[in-house]
């Protein structure tokens, strides 16, 4: 798992919200970009790498530990090999091992080089801190670490091997995606030993989408209506650069990956990882009928016709950011078609109408954030108009229900309690 802050998407603001240039950027500080190293090991209000963040998981909390170069409470001791154990391998320097929350199934493929550039650049360019490792919030049999070693034998990841049947840019994103970047520990559905069910496009369950800490990770295979089945390559860069296209934006811990990550690498990388997410195949609706938009829901909203149940509510409270159309607009997110609203579990988007969302960037302008509702809205309203917005426009998705959004409502916190903080 990548990370879970299930409370709602914190806003990293590092002072200047432009990216850095990838040119000027050390080989193992844009290895930690792409690895998106900051975010995870970052706690809100605190220094960079200094850990501390909360991650839930089925099996309890797990907090971040410390990864700046500080000999007490850090990795200031660690040489090359105990970095490289622990990073790829999962294991630390005393030999204990490391929770999956930590993605090393996925970092077991960044290369030799990269490793070394990583480890360059935490030990010389990262600021100590000395700060003591919060301990972890799980008991019982699940406490016991040994079991680990069974796990990664069931979950464990390999050394990325190159296709010979595709081209070098091709190979440049699938080691983005598949490795550094580690979207499958969100994006793909996990076994029965929360191990992802694959590691690479040769599983069809890879990247088809997972649940995670009151989130579903959307698809990113080619499925029409729930993947990227309809997005060009040009529109996949634009999601990870922007953060968002005319499909939608990006919400939940991706925000964060998009303004700590992904908008820093080279428009060369971004294109390479947008060329190999578009050429996966399908793995859910195969067989679906493209997603066709129907202005039925538009004609009643601007009529008042509110038959159907949450359309007062639509036309209330959401129509003036996403439009009747729900066609949004610029950062504004579409409703209408949109993978994320079409995913079969309905729960990012309670999330959201609840909790409300982050703005990318830590800007505070209206264009791209979105109120929390849960102090407005019951649970019965929340399902309604959630229902309402997964089956408008010719959206065809399941309904929610209040009792999804009872349990949202009592296991997240709204938006509004986040804490806004720069980098030190």
């Amino acid at each position: 798992m990548k990370r879970a802050i299930g409370l709602f998407t914190i806003i990293l603001a590092l002072g200047a919200v432009a990216p850095a240039r990838a040119e000027d950027l050390s080989k193992g500080e844009y290895v930690a970009r792409a690895s998106d190293c900051l975010v995870c090991h970052t706690m809100p209000g605190g220094r960079p790498y200094a850990g501390g963040l909360k991650m839930n998981t089925p099996v309890g909390a797990i907090f971040a530990t410390n990864i700046t170069p500080d000999a007490d409470t850090g990795i200031g001791k660690y040489g090359f090999e105990d970095f490289d154990r622990a990073v790829r391998q999962g294991t630390r320097r005393d030999g204990s091992r490391l929770y999956p929350a930590m993605p090393y199934p996925s970092y077991a493929r960044v290369s030799d080089e990269d490793m070394r550039a990583l480890f360059d650049f935490f030990m010389k360019e990262v600021r100590p801190v000395k700060q003591t490792n919060t301990p972890n919030e799980i008991s019982g049999v699940y406490a016991a670490r040994w079991p680990l070693g069974l796990w990664n034998w069931i979950g464990g990841g390999g050394a990325f091997k190159p296709n010979p049947d595709f081209d070098a840019e091709w190979n440049r994103g699938a080691y983005l995606v598949q490795g550094p970047g580690h979207c499958g520990a969100c994006h793909t559905p996990r076994g029965w030993a929360f191990q992802e069910k694959g590691l690479d496009e040769k599983s069809g369950a890879f990247l088809a989408g997972g649940a995670l800490d009151n989130w579903s990770a959307p698809n990113l295979r080619g499925d029409l209506n729930t993947g990227l089945g309809r997005w060009s390559e040009e529109e996949i860069f634009d999601y990870l650069k922007k953060g968002f296209n005319r499909f939608g934006a990006a919400f939940g811990t991706m925000r964060d990956v998009v303004t700590y990550s992904t908008k820093h690498l080279s428009d060369a990388d971004v294109k390479a990882m947008a060329k190999y997410l578009k050429s996966l195949s399908p793995s859910i609706d195969r067989t679906a009928s493209v997603w066709v938009y129907n202005n039925e829901t538009a004609e009643a909203l601007n009529a008042r016709k509110f038959t159907a149940p949450g359309a007062a509510t639509y036309l209330r409270q959401c129509a003036s950011c996403h439009g009747a159309d729900g066609k949004g607009g610029g950062a504004l997110p579409a409703l209408a078609g949109n993978p994320a609203i079409l995913d079969p579990d309905p729960t990012s988007l309670l999330n959201i109408v609840l909790n409300g969302a982050a703005p990318l960037d830590g800007e505070t302008g209206d264009m791209d954030w979105m109120p929390q509702f849960r102090t407005f809205l019951s649970d019965r309203d929340i399902a309604e108009v959630v229902t309402f917005i997964r089956s408008g426009w010719g959206n065809r998705a399941s309904a929610a229900t209040p009792a999804q959004a009872q349990v949202l409502r009592k296991t997240t916190g709204a938006l509004e309690s986040a804490q806004i903080f720069h980098m030190r």
